[in-house]
């Protein structure tokens, strides 16, 4: 792998293409670490080292939540919005058609739409968000200018991002949405070890190996589920038309383990957080409603149990909703059936469905369970080794091994196309 990336530099073409990538992904970062006005860093630092769902959302925002920086909110409107919208395919009829049926025409009206969306929710996330951390006293000023101007700041923040990514995506080497997450991790690692290396405890060696030892373990097991899938087998009948002969060949329909990639943890993430929020809300109503429910919400979330075993569920649950919404097997077998495709031993329509959804449900299981696995982890560490900065990042590691893989594949891809061509 290391060797097809190091090709790709040969090639001026693909050394330009990664030159403008990793200046968008430097002004990112440059952007990340400008800060909003009126904010008081040391309570701000205090606050995310004490609360978990900050530190998740920080990670999602490409490690620019941590310093409320302009880009605070990160790619995650867009995110959100791009959720929305496939949920709304259920609902509205035509939008299944657009993303669906009308290829990348209906494609780029569709993301269009998401990018219209991305707006408002930029808006009220960051309204949302400041008026949060405003109640643990970050701002040291938080009048309507001060809330006024920061909101305009963070939504038109997260929307250059969104043009970043969309930059990004037009070079055909990875997902630009992906790679500003993906950025904002590995930006953290050189801080992470440096804190690893400065709480460092002689007493505790063997715990310490044992921790190295399990996370080269976890990194396997990440690349094993993600590469993973079913090979369901599909042949096409033959047709005659003229003097040409269509189909007779066999295929298949590759079936992953991980169908839904880190959208659960996404989704576990926004239920957790909504309680929070919703303290925020009622609070225009009535205060002793909001710090009741700010209380239930602490208790629940510092029990470090508790909080594993409810986010464990939420994300095998939105797993399975996920996977369910993005992979229709009635839609599947109605395309292989208009295509001539069958699978062998099973008749098309109704059976092929019932095929597809009872194969779909039981990969679907064990992906679920070793996601939610991966997105309790860290707990899981802390809770068993007893050391609260030695924590393997499960979610943020499953986003960089995905996203590493993916755009080594899309370079891969173009080096091979570049080979064929050179052979002619």
């Amino acid at each position: 792998m290391l060797d097809r990336f190091l090709s790709a530099f040969k090639i001026p073409e693909m050394r330009a293409k990664i030159a403008i990538i990793a200046g968008l992904l430097l002004v990112f970062r440059l952007m990340a670490n400008i800060p909003l006005p009126g904010i008081d860093h040391a309570r701000l630092v205090e606050l995310f080292s004490s609360n978990q769902l900050l530190g998740f959302l920080n990670v999602f925002s490409g490690g620019a939540l941590n310093n409320l920086s302009i880009v605070m909110l990160g790619v995650g409107p867009y995110i959100t919005a791009t959720i929305v919208m496939q949920l709304l395919t259920m609902v509205f009829p035509n939008l299944k058609v657009l993303y669906y049926e009308e290829g990348a025409m209906g494609r780029a009206k569709f993301n269009r739409l998401a990018l219209y969306l991305t707006i408002p929710l930029a808006a009220l996330q960051s309204y949302g968000l400041l008026n949060l951390l405003n109640r643990q006293n970050i701002f040291t000023d938080f009048g309507i200018y001060t809330i006024v101007t920061n909101v305009i700041i963070a939504t038109a923040g997260s929307m250059v991002l969104v043009w970043i990514g969309n930059m990004i995506t037009k070079q055909k080497i990875g997902n630009g949405v992906s790679l500003i997450i993906f950025a904002g991790i590995v930006s953290r690692l050189p801080q992470e070890l440096q804190t690893a290396i400065a709480a460092y405890d002689p007493t505790v060696l063997t715990t310490y190996l044992a921790f190295a030892v399990l996370s080269i373990v976890i990194i396997g097991a990440v690349v094993f589920v993600t590469e993973g899938e079913r090979k369901v087998p599909v042949s096409y009948a033959k047709r005659v038309r003229g003097n040409k002969v269509y189909g007779g060949v066999a295929t298949y329909l590759p079936l992953r383990v991980n169908q839904a990639g880190v959208m659960p943890i996404i989704f576990a993430i926004s239920v957790m957080l909504f309680p929070q929020f919703f303290a925020q809300i009622i609070a225009i109503v009535s205060l002793t409603w909001s710090a009741t429910v700010n209380d239930w919400v602490s208790y629940v979330f510092n029990n470090q149990g508790i909080y594993s075993a409810f986010y464990f569920v939420l994300v095998v649950i939105f797993t399975y909703f996920y996977t369910m919404v993005t992979f229709d097997p009635k839609e599947i077998s109605k395309n292989l059936q208009q295509a001539g495709g069958f699978i062998p031993g099973i008749r098309p329509g109704e059976p092929t469905t019932a095929f597809l959804s009872k194969l779909l449900n039981r990969i679907t299981f064990f992906g679920a369970v070793f996601l939610g696995f991966v997105a309790v982890l860290p707990n899981l560490t802390q809770m068993i080794t007893g050391i609260q900065r030695l924590s393997i990042g499960g979610t943020g590691l499953l986003i960089v091994v995905s996203v590493a893989l993916e755009t080594m594949k899309q370079i891969d891809s173009q080096l091979i196309v570049r080979e064929y061509d050179a052979s002619f």
